[in-house]
């Protein structure tokens, strides 16, 4: 039975939620499937992954082919490399903890990248906010500006030739 890692539709309209399944390739796109490996959530920002890397890796090992989007999904949560580096450790290049200890570091390196762009993001965003709250100001003040009467001048000195009393000649 041919089987494929492969994403099943959910959520609503213009709002997709996907599940990461393994399925026979000949069921429908959303219809049985084998396992559910895990969530992915476009939706946010960063995208939301969650996967079982054991089990994809088990799916994997097997023989399942990951469609192109699963494909690229599996590479960001590392289910790949770590599939990479049991070859490595089956093979004898390198030890179990070599591989975990590899594994880690770039799990690591990839939460903080992660972290550093959540970060990012939040600081534009924020930058953002407050142009827009001085841009506010700028318009409110000139509203109340334009809207608050002037006070009236006071009246001048009479000039040379008119009469004290305000007749004009």
């Amino acid at each position: 039975m041919p089987v494929k890692i492969r994403l099943q539709r959910h959520g609503k309209k213009g709002k997709p939620f996907y599940w990461i399944v393994a399925a026979d390739s000949r069921s429908k796109r959303d219809g049985r499937f084998l396992e559910k490996l895990g969530t992915y959530n476009p939706n946010t920002n960063p995208a939301t992954i969650n996967l079982d890397v054991d089990s994809a890796i088990k799916w994997l090992n097997n023989g399942a082919q990951p469609t192109d989007t699963a494909n690229s999904l599996l590479r960001y949560k590392g289910a790949l490399l770590k599939k990479h580096l049991q070859g490595g450790v089956k093979k004898g290049a390198l030890t179990e903890e070599q591989a975990e200890e590899k594994f880690n570091a770039w799990l690591e390196e990839k939460e903080a990248k992660i972290a550093g762009k959540a970060s990012s993001l939040q600081a534009e965003a924020d930058a953002a906010a407050q142009k827009a709250l001085e841009a506010e100001k700028a318009v409110n003040e000139a509203r109340i500006k334009a809207n608050t009467p002037e006070p009236e001048a006071t009246e001048e000195p009479a000039v040379e030739g008119e009469a004290e009393t305000g007749e004009e000649e």
